[in-house]
């Protein structure tokens, strides 16, 4: 892993850089080489901030912490970093299961088809609604999106819950 510590409107001590390389080093276990870390250092009125930014195969980590010593803020973000790399791991454990894709005799080398997924059924009444309701359903079991039928024009439609925090809603052609 590329380790690259900076400090923002300060000199960071060899100490520090020495505790940060040292504390670092368990992530070698989840990155390679080509791994990239960037660790900067800040004093904002008297509170030590560390923040850790580490990027891998188009995935970026970052954590930011602050305390009073820059080795609490150290140990906090190293914590905080540790804990969004597992989440992130066990995530795509369960996308991508063994045996996901299954390639049979029978295929022509050209084109391979996708074989079976995992998929989870679920199945509910679709009762009459507007998307303001819908999306009062949506925020009420927590989902990213909710299907209904359009109380006005009975078609299925689909609310869901944007990026930057805005609704949209999905309807079909006529």
């Amino acid at each position: 892993m590329k380790i690259t510590i900076y400090g923002k409107q300060m000199t960071v001590r060899d100490s520090l850089k020495v505790a940060v390389e040292k504390k670092l080093l368990k992530f070698n276990k989840f990155f390679g080489e080509d791994t990239e870390a960037f660790v900067t250092c800040k004093v904002r009125k008297g509170v030590k901030i560390i923040e850790i930014t580490v990027n891998y195969g188009g995935t970026t980590f970052r954590c930011e912490e602050e305390s009073d010593t820059f080795i609490t803020a150290l140990d906090r973000a190293v914590e905080g970093l540790e804990r969004q790399i597992r989440k992130n791991k066990t995530r795509l454990e369960k996308k991508v299961k063994t045996n996901a894709f299954v390639i049979t005799e029978d295929d022509d080398d050209e084109y391979v088809e996708e074989g079976e997924f995992e998929i989870r059924v679920k199945s509910f009444p679709f009762k009459p609604m507007t998307p303001e309701e819908a999306i009062l359903q949506m925020n009420l079991i927590g989902h990213a999106f909710y299907a209904f039928t359009d109380a006005d024009s009975g078609d299925v439609c689909v609310v869901y819950k944007r990026k930057e925090g805005s609704y949209g809603l999905i309807m079909p052609e006529r």
